[in-house]
């Protein structure tokens, strides 16, 4: 039987920021854009508990939270310390599979040095990380990832949970709908409509009638309140996409200016495709209105755009096509996907925080 760890960060880019200045800790911290236009990219756990979180908008934030202190994003020094923590995580197996620079699943079956207790071995790792880094990570344990997960979330911050498999079922039995990893507050709304409130609810369910209600996710939702995942843990995984986006400090209507924004976009992008090896054959854009509706359109082709010329001009395109003249806008975003699979290894997330731009992405 496998031994799975899932190790996250807590708080991570602000954790930072209170480990690298002390007058901010045990205070609230956001990172982010502080202007009017900015995005917070993440909350320390004193922010949090007024319900600030990543993703929303500082105004919002402030609100929530007037005593909120804003720092800006220093993403090239988080890429700096998720190295180290890897680091760590290679000295006990080959294994590891990145999500994100501040969470990681660790197969520790084999592990190369320490207990072979995995108990064990994530309390070792999370000593080191605190020892070498001065940060805090929590780690669930179980025999798949998804258990793992759902583990880790169990015991944030600075903690850690084991499923054994003897409990696993009856874990899953309890756990509240909304508990579920992979299953968002859209959905558990959806649930609940349906009486579903608890994994034994769920569990109630065949697996026909959660496809006819969810479409293709309902046999994930069926296999996962059985403790059914066989996904390995995986070194290579590959990253599906390639994007950035950008929030205005003020809305944007006039299309010389958006154009202009799409070509920087489309500038980093490709930038960051020709550093991977890594070209795409779909473009998606992105078009946020001021009262928050999202226009999202994309194309595919039959071969990868490999030339920025290219990428830029389909993107106009795209913009041309489905933007309506003189229609405000608050963000624009780029992706590119369906990437060729010439990269050996995990690519590293693109972390744009545009100076001026009141914008940063979420950890």
């Amino acid at each position: 039987m496998r031994k799975v760890i899932h190790v996250d960060m807590d708080a991570f880019y602000a954790s930072v920021e209170q480990r690298d200045q002390p007058g901010l800790r045990g205070r609230p911290v956001a990172v982010g854009g502080s202007g009017q236009r900015g995005v917070v990219a993440a909350a320390s756990y004193e922010a949090r508990a007024f319900g600030v979180h990543s993703a929303m908008s500082s105004r919002r934030a402030r609100r929530l939270c007037p005593e909120l202190i804003f720092v800006p994003a220093r993403f090239e020094l988080y890429k700096a310390v998720s190295r180290q923590i890897r680091a760590i995580y290679a000295d006990y197996t080959d294994l590891v599979e990145p999500l994100s620079l501040d969470e990681a699943y660790l197969d520790v079956t084999h592990p190369k040095q320490g207990p072979t207790s995995a108990t064990l071995l994530a309390r070792e790792i999370r000593r080191r990380i605190r020892e070498e880094t001065g940060l805090t990570a929590s780690a669930g344990i179980s025999f798949n990832k998804f258990l793992a997960k759902v583990a880790s979330d169990m015991r944030k911050p600075n903690g850690q949970m084991l499923i054994a498999p003897e409990d696993a079922l009856a874990f899953l039995e309890k756990l509240p709908i909304e508990k579920f990893h992979g299953i968002g507050r859209v959905t558990a709304a959806r649930m609940r409509a349906l009486g579903i409130h608890t994994g034994l609810d769920l569990k109630q369910w065949t697996e026909v009638d959660l496809v006819r209600r969810f479409g293709k996710v309902g046999r994930h939702y069926y296999r996962i309140v059985r403790a059914q995942d066989e996904r390995p843990v995986n070194p290579n995984r590959k990253r599906k996409s390639i994007g950035a986006e950008r929030t205005f400090r003020e809305d944007i209507r006039t299309a010389s200016l958006l154009k202009d924004q799409l070509l920087d976009l489309c500038q980093r992008i490709f930038k960051t495709m020709k550093e991977s090896g890594r070209y795409g054959r779909t473009i998606s854009l992105k078009m946020k209105k001021p009262d928050f509706s999202i226009v999202s359109r994309s194309r595919s082709f039959e071969q990868e755009v490999r030339e920025l010329s290219i990428l830029q001009e389909l993107t106009l395109e795209l913009f041309r096509d489905h933007w309506e003249e003189g229609t405000p806008l608050r963000l624009l975003g780029v992706s590119v996907s369906n990437l060729s699979p010439t990269d050996p290894g995990i690519g590293v997330q693109l972390d744009l925080a545009f100076p001026n731009s009141g914008a940063a992405n979420s950890p």
